[in-house]
This record gives C-alpha cells, sequence and structure tokens, in this order.
C-alpha cells in the first residue's frame, strides 16, 4: 500500500492503473467498497480481502462464487453474515473452516437483533470496521481472531448498549478485546458527546483506529526493540494512566499542546498520544489512497504551505524518508481542498486538526514500527 502510493506521487500525474478505492464491475461501471450488487448490469459483487478489491462473481453449484473471468480458480462463499443485519459483503475462500469472514470473526459480542435500533446501529459499526480491517491487510498487519484464531495474541470486539440503571459502556481496549459503546452509532448521541468533550471530530472509523491502535502498541511496540524509542519520543507509559485522565479531564491540555500533538487529548497520556497518532497515519494513508484512486493525489493543489523536510522525520538518513515526505506533503494539498469543499457545503471540516513537526516525526516512527512488522509480529 505504502510502496504504491509513494510511486503514484512521486510521478507527475496518477496513472490509470492506480486503483486505490476505486473499483469497476466487469461491465467497465464504477463500483464501491460496500456494493455487493452492481446497478448498471445486475452482476453480484463480492470484497475479496487478500486482494483488496471488489470483483462481479460468477454462481457455481452449491451457493458458492468464482471471480468473473476466473474459471477453474479458487471458488468462494459469501461471508455468513451477508444475509444479516451486518450486510457484509466480503468473500470466503470455501476452503476456510469458518463461516465468517476476515473482518466478521473479529466480533466476540453483537447487540440483540430483535431490537430494529441495535440492527442499524451494527450495521453502521461493521461498515466502519470492514473499512478498518482492509486497510490492516493492506498495510500487512497481523489481524486475527482472539474468538477463534490466535486466542493469545489476537484482537475481538464487543459491541455493547447501555442498559437502564446499569454502568456506563466505555469504549477501550484491554489485552486484545475492543469494547465500543453502541451508542456511538447514534449521531445524535455521537455529536453531543463530542461537543461535550469539545473534540473537533469524533466518528466510529476514528473510534475503532484509536482503539487497534491500542492493540498494535501491545503487539509491536511493547517489549520490542522499538520500547524505549518510543519513550524517548511519546514519554513514559509506565505513569499513572488513571491520574493522567484525570487530570486531563479536570484541568483540560497543557496551553501548547498544539506544538507538541496532533489532538488534545494526545497529550493526556504516552499511551493516548501514541494511538492519537496512530488513528492520524492511518487517517492519511486512506485517504490519500482513495484519493488518488480517483485521479487526485492533492500535489498539485495551488496554494502555499510550508513543507515537512527530512529534518522532521524521526530517522533523518532514513532510505525511504523521502517517500513519507511526499504522502504528508500531499496530504497537507489534500486537506487545504477537503476543508475548503466542506466550508463550501457548509459543513464543518473534514479534517479539523494541524500536524506541527513533532507529530511529523511520531508519524514516522510509526510508519517505522509498520514497515518492521510486515504482518509477522
Amino acid at each position: 500500500m505504502f510502496d504504491s502510493i509513494s510511486r503514484e506521487l512521486s510521478t507527475e500525474r496518477t496513472s490509470s492503473k492506480f486503483r486505490g478505492r476505486s473499483y469497476r464491475c466487469r461491465c467497465d461501471r464504477p463500483i464501491y467498497f460496500r456494493n455487493s450488487l452492481c446497478l448498471a448490469c445486475g452482476a453480484a459483487l463480492g470484497y475479496l480481502p487478500e486482494r483488496g478489491e471488489v470483483r462481479a462473481l460468477d454462481p457455481e453449484p452449491k451457493g458458492t462464487w468464482r471471480i468473473s473471468g476466473e474459471p477453474g480458480k479458487r471458488a468462494y462463499r459469501r461471508c455468513a453474515n451477508f444475509d444479516s443485519a451486518a450486510g457484509c459483503n466480503w468473500l470466503v475462500s470455501v476452503d476456510d473452516p469458518l463461516e465468517h469472514c476476515i473482518a466478521c470473526r473479529l466480533n466476540r459480542t453483537i447487540p440483540d437483533l430483535s431490537d430494529a435500533g441495535n440492527r442499524r446501529y451494527w450495521r453502521e459499526i461493521e461498515n466502519a470496521k470492514r473499512r478498518l480491517v482492509s486497510q490492516l491487510l493492506r498495510l500487512e498487519l497481523p489481524i486475527r481472531s482472539k474468538v477463534s484464531e490466535d486466542p493469545q495474541r489476537g484482537v475481538m470486539f464487543d459491541f455493547l448498549l447501555p442498559q437502564p440503571g446499569g454502568p456506563h459502556v466505555l469504549t477501550a481496549h484491554v489485552n486484545g478485546l475492543i469494547t465500543l459503546n453502541l451508542e456511538e452509532a447514534d449521531d445524535a448521541k455521537r455529536e453531543k458527546a463530542r461537543l461535550a468533550l469539545r473534540e473537533p471530530y469524533r466518528t466510529l472509523l476514528g473510534h475503532l483506529r484509536h482503539e487497534i491502535g491500542h492493540y498494535y502498541w501491545d503487539r509491536l511496540v511493547d517489549g520490542t526493540r522499538w520500547h524505549e524509542p518510543y519513550r524517548e519520543l511519546f514519554g513514559d507509559e509506565r505513569a499513572d494512566y488513571g491520574a493522567a485522565l484525570r487530570a486531563n479531564y479536570e484541568n483540560g491540555p497543557p496551553a501548547d499542546w498544539h506544538e507538541r500533538f496532533v489532538s488534545s487529548y494526545a497529550s493526556s497520556h504516552p499511551w493516548e498520544d501514541w494511538a492519537e497518532t496512530w488513528t492520524h497515519f492511518l487517517h492519511v494513508y486512506d485517504s490519500l489512497d482513495t484519493a488518488m484512486g480517483f485521479g487526485f493525489t492533492g500535489a498539485r493543489v495551488v496554494t502555499e504551505f510550508d513543507p515537512y523536510t527530512r529534518d522532521d522525520l524521526y530517522l533523518k538518513d532514513d532510505p525511504e524518508g523521502d517517500r513519507l515526505l511526499n504522502l504528508l506533503n500531499a496530504w497537507l494539498g489534500l486537506t487545504t481542498v477537503m476543508n475548503e469543499l466542506a466550508r463550501s457545503m457548509g459543513q464543518m471540516d473534514l479534517y479539523p486538526f494541524v500536524m506541527s513537526r513533532p507529530v511529523a516525526r511520531k508519524l514516522h516512527f510509526i510508519h517505522l514500527v509498520i514497515r518492521q512488522a510486515h504482518g509477522n509480529a
């Protein structure tokens, strides 16, 4: 994913071969990540997680499918959640012993689907989770189910609804378990929480990217060669976490937080700094991947800004450093246009953040950690 985006940004214009998150049916009409049916030709569609593609399907006997134009090759079946409220369009190899796709098998607890509201909320959550998982796969990060595949080092999700008179459901990560309050899928309640906490941005996808960042800190940093460098850059995570969060909510962030952190919440504790910066790393990559698939990079925006340079990298002599700088500088151009377009529609900025140079250094650190992982952590 990184290599393909970097190559495109180094050319004068985006090639017609770069797809990113842009897909086409066998009839050559545009189709999209969530689609299970082409509205132009009526072809059945499915998402191939191992390829990162939405493809047209040909039916086979016994409810199986083959990729259109690939007769005799691997057969697939639909995820068991295809006909559920989740509406999952992902495919599973017929050789896979599990009935759910790579994304849906991560679920440990789902809401009571006899309730129409729960069904609607769960669908929104699953849409966001599939987006997250597809990106993690493209980055070649380890992503296995703690429920059915890797009980020790895997990840799983609980989607819980607060009960009347019961305790508040806290969105959090603990030892591979990510809990998400189902009410975060309610636009009105999520916006109320955003305003109460004075956050510039609050989305389901943002929550999931943040919490999976905590999981990958455990997998890729804790106890590895990256641990001490992490402490030097982000701070010592052994600082009292509960006390740090209480201080943040009671006293607010330091006055100069925007000079050193990507968000005010990132300033509360080194763990949160990592998770927030990780979130923005995924924001940058997925948004550029999507934009470039439609022929727009942000690299040729007519505007002026001070570009990031090698002095802003964690390792100034990193041989891949210039390629990362291309991405970050393209992001500056892209977000300039995205925000102005949103304002033209009377909407909030799509990216209401400023990446200081210390944040760029942290993003480079995360990039180095991911590049080393290569799916084998």
